[in-house]
């Protein structure tokens, strides 16, 4: 058998020799993957997009190290990675949220004077307080718990290729996935009502008090227009979830979520940045 080559192996050759036009190809084959790591770590877009933009400017100027020993998406996961650990606070972790503290701002009473249920974009509402509550359980997990959850979980690496990616044994990483999957297993059973019909759906309930409070703003989804392609489908991934077993039904939470792309801007914004350096050398 031949050995798989990294379709994107010679256009990391190109890169390194200083073809402009392959540092971009580059930028644009792994920029959606970045910004969607990025914003399953911190939870706000803007966060998530000056991250994203910081990350790829460190892939690209650190081309040179990158010896061809796994896949190049891998590297750049790790590369991620290291800068997701020791990020600043996002919006999303200046709230210091932990279970027990985001379980307890869920009980609270949603009252508003906003009503939004018969407003054209009630559903994309709904499915924006889907997807921040979803996220604003990661937050719940430590950054090394949260890496190896996206990782292992919702991105579905494989064990080795995940644990190369963090840095540490195939053991300690399974270790640190089975504690992440259990604590959002155990939140989700306990307090969602997607995952779990006997607990209350507090996704259609809180839309009004969230669009109240600015938290949500009609026409202008804060997770980006792809909502507006899932948002219908919200009864239909309540059923399907609650289809599976229940160790399933939590990440299935998160594989139901819109694509999150990269916002436009980030691919000019990043060579703009590296226009003036040399993409090849410095950084080794």
């Amino acid at each position: 058998m031949t050995e798989d080559v990294d379709p994107l192996r010679e256009t990391v050759a190109h890169a390194c020799a200083g073809d402009a036009a392959a540092v971009e190809e580059l930028v644009k084959a792994v920029e959606n993957q970045v910004y969607a790591l990025a914003l399953r770590m911190l939870w706000h877009p803007e966060d998530a997009r000056d991250a994203t933009q910081e990350i790829l400017v460190r892939i690209v100027t650190h081309l040179s190290s990158y010896r061809g020993e796994g896949r190049f998406s891998s590297w750049c996961f790790a590369v991620a990675a290291n800068y997701l650990r020791t990020a600043r606070h996002s919006r999303g972790e200046a709230r210091a949220y932990t279970f027990e503290s985001f379980e307890a701002e869920l009980h609270e009473p949603a009252a508003t004077d906003v009503q939004v249920r018969d407003h054209p974009e009630y559903r994309v509402a709904v499915e924006e307080v889907r997807i921040g509550c979803t996220l604003g359980m990661l937050l719940c997990l430590d950054r090394e718990q949260r890496l190896a959850y996206i990782l292992g979980e919702i991105l579905e690496l494989d064990h080795r290729e995940a644990a190369a990616i963090l840095e540490t044994t195939p053991a300690a990483f399974r270790q640190r996935l089975a504690r992440a999957r259990s604590a959002i297993v155990s939140f989700t059973m306990r307090v969602c009502g997607i995952v779990d019909a006997k607990n209350t759906c507090r996704c259609e309930s809180r839309a009004s008090f969230a669009v109240g409070v600015g938290r949500v703003t009609l026409g202008a989804p804060l997770f980006g227009d792809a909502v507006r392609a899932t948002a219908p489908k919200y009864e239909q991934v309540k059923a399907e979830v609650r289809r599976l077993d229940e160790m399933r039904r939590a990440v299935a939470l998160y594989r139901t979520h819109p694509s999150f792309n990269a916002p436009d801007g980030v691919r000019k914004r990043v060579i703009d940045l590296l226009s003036n350096r040399d993409t090849t050398g410095d950084h080794k």
